[in-house]
């Protein structure tokens, strides 16, 4: 199937339900599905973020700046404590977590009158280690992305014709993906590694991890960013930045930013011999 068809099939798939509610992080994925199920439904479909410390404060603000442009209502959900079995940070910790935040986006949605909730899972994430994905099953969320086969780059490519500024977004996953399994989670550990991000990529760094391991900070970035990184001027800057926030300790990964690496702890990278 091309790209064209399954785009249509999307837009088809989307009218069919009549109203729906789209889980939004402001990413690349649900910023698409949003501009879409506006295009094809207008005030019809309604945007649903929950508002916690697992979502940066940046992309927080770039969803309601997205939003608003596209045009459509946009509910802000706030959820200000972590969980318990999330903050414990077991393997399945997407799982538990996302089973907590789309029960909270169906009831809001159920509210509105709203049947139909919709997430930006697309073709890709099946081959990866998403344990999130088994609780979208669970609770009937509709994932049409994944549905009519559409990838990562064949949204990015849509994204840019349909003019979103986020098709070249880097990618992007919630801040407990930072810690490692295992590791307990708080909200200071996230405010931690919020700033710390948010850091780097002001000053022009663009695919930005910072790996919290206790009082070590990993920071991996895309391959073609390190050179700019070990410049000894800017080591010395990072590093003291990142220590003013309570890091003991700075490194690198010297291999770049790799999408999963904490899943290295389980199996291979972005794979689960639990998967």
């Amino acid at each position: 199937m091309g790209i064209d068809e399954a785009y249509e099939n999307l837009r088809q798939a989307i009218r069919s339900m009549g109203r729906v509610a789209i889980a939004y992080s402001g990413g690349v994925d649900s910023s698409f599905l949003c501009r879409v199920s506006h295009d094809v439904l207008g005030d019809n479909a309604v945007a649903i973020t929950v508002v916690s410390p697992m979502l940066p404060v940046s992309e927080l603000e770039e969803a309601k700046m997205l939003a608003a442009a596209i045009g459509m209502q946009h509910i802000l959900l706030s959820e200000k404590a972590i969980d318990p079995t999330v903050a414990a940070n077991p393997t399945d910790r997407c799982y538990r977590c996302k089973k907590i935040e789309f029960s909270v986006i169906m009831k809001s949605a159920v509210d509105l009158g709203i049947a139909h909730v919709l997430d930006g899972s697309n073709q890709d994430d099946l081959s990866d280690y998403r344990p999130g994905l088994r609780a979208l099953a669970e609770l009937g969320i509709h994932s049409p992305l994944r549905d009519v086969g559409l990838r990562k780059t064949d949204i990015r490519t849509l994204s840019q014709k349909l003019g979103l500024p986020t098709w070249d977004k880097p990618a992007f996953a919630c801040l407990a993906s930072r810690v490692p399994y295992g590791e307990r989670i708080t909200s200071e550990k996230l405010h931690r590694i919020d700033d710390a991000e948010s850091y780097l990529r002001g000053i022009g760094l663009r695919q930005v991890r910072v790996r919290s391991h206790k009082d070590l900070a990993r920071i991996e970035v895309a391959r073609e960013e390190r050179a700019r990184l070990c410049d000894p001027k800017i080591m010395d800057e990072v590093a003291a930045r990142l220590k003013s926030l309570g890091f003991l300790y700075v490194c690198m990964e010297l291999q770049g930013y790799e999408t999963g690496s904490m899943n290295r702890t389980i199996g291979i990278p972005g794979k689960s011999k639990h998967g």
